[in-house]
């Protein structure tokens, strides 16, 4: 459990540092934003796409992030990682 906590946390933070961007869903949502809300990680998947599923304690929602990171675009970070943030309701 232990080390599913630390990959999970691990990701989250590479991508606030990639400076996410959003495909569709609410422009508004980003991970950073979800993150300095008080939003925690509560799982993720991925293959290709990693997907991340947050959890608020005082919201009776959940919110999904789809993020990939792609290789043959761009060379910085922020042109690579697309994401796009939205709400399970």
């Amino acid at each position: 459990m232990r080390r599913l906590f630390g990959t999970s946390v691990m990701l989250a933070a590479a991508i606030v540092v990639g400076g996410p961007a959003a495909a569709q869903g609410d422009p508004h949502l980003t991970v950073e934003q979800l993150l300095n809300d008080g939003w925690k990680v509560a799982g993720y998947a991925g293959q290709g796409t990693m997907y991340i599923l947050f959890r608020h304690d005082d919201r009776p929602y959940l919110v999904q992030c789809s993020v990939l990171y792609d290789t043959t675009r761009g060379a910085r970070m922020t042109e690579r990682v697309r994401t796009n943030c939205y709400e399970l309701r």
